[in-house]
C-alpha cells in the first residue's frame, strides 16, 4: 500500500510518500519527499491512500530540521533506485549538517576516479526522490557553485543557508 501525505515547510508543500514498513509494523518507509514544481517530483497516483497521520514522525522531525534544532533525520527509506544509485545515496546520506562536497568528492567516495564519475555522480543525485532528508543540497561544484537541484537553486541556496553552510 501506498500512502501520501503534505507537510507545510519554508519551501514550500512538501509532498510525502511512502510505503508499509519491512521493519516496524504500523510504520512507514519514506520513498518520495518532493517540493512544488520540482524537476522529476512525485505526482499522487490512482490507488494510493491519503494518510498524513503516517507520517507523524517525518512531519516531527521536518519540523526540527527548519526550526534549527534538527541535525540529522532518522527515518526509514524505502528501497529503490538503482545499485549506483543506492551508492551514491548512501554517501550523501553520510554527509554532516551544514558540510559540502563536490560531486567529484562524491565520486571518491563511492570509488570512482573524480574526473569520470563526475556525471554519473550528478545523474544519480538528480534521481535522489528523497530531497532534504537524503541531503543532496549539500553537494555543489567543484568551484564553490551552487549547481543543480532538482527543487530549485534557490531552495539548494535557502537549505545551506539554514545550515550555516553559506552566508545570506
Amino acid at each position: 500500500m501506498t500512502f501520501y501525505g503534505t507537510v507545510h515547510s519554508p519551501l514550500g508543500e512538501l509532498l510525502l510518500v511512502g510505503e508499509e514498513s519491512a521493519t516496524a509494523p504500523g510504520g512507514v518507509a519514506l520513498t518520495s519527499l518532493s517540493v512544488p514544481g520540482q524537476k522529476g517530483g512525485a505526482v499522487v497516483e490512482d490507488g494510493w491512500r491519503r494518510a498524513p497521520e503516517v507520517f507523524g514522525a517525518v512531519a516531527e522531525q521536518l519540523e526540527a530540521y527548519f526550526d534549527g534544532e534538527l541535525t540529522r533525520f532518522e527515518l526509514e527509506f524505502g528501497a529503490g533506485g538503482s545499485d549506483f544509485q543506492r551508492r551514491v545515496w548512501g554517501a550523501l546520506e553520510g554527509l554532516a549538517y551544514g558540510e559540502t562536497v563536490s560531486y567529484g568528492e562524491i565520486a571518491t567516495r563511492i570509488g570512482m576516479s573524480a574526473g569520470a564519475g563526475v556525471r554519473a555522480v550528478g545523474t544519480a543525485i538528480g534521481r535522489n526522490p528523497l530531497l532534504v532528508v537524503r541531503p543532496c543540497h549539500r553537494v555543489i561544484g567543484a568551484d564553490g557553485a551552487l549547481r543543480g537541484y532538482a527543487g530549485g537553486i534557490e531552495r539548494k541556496q535557502a537549505l545551506l543557508e539554514l545550515e550555516g553552510a553559506l552566508v545570506a
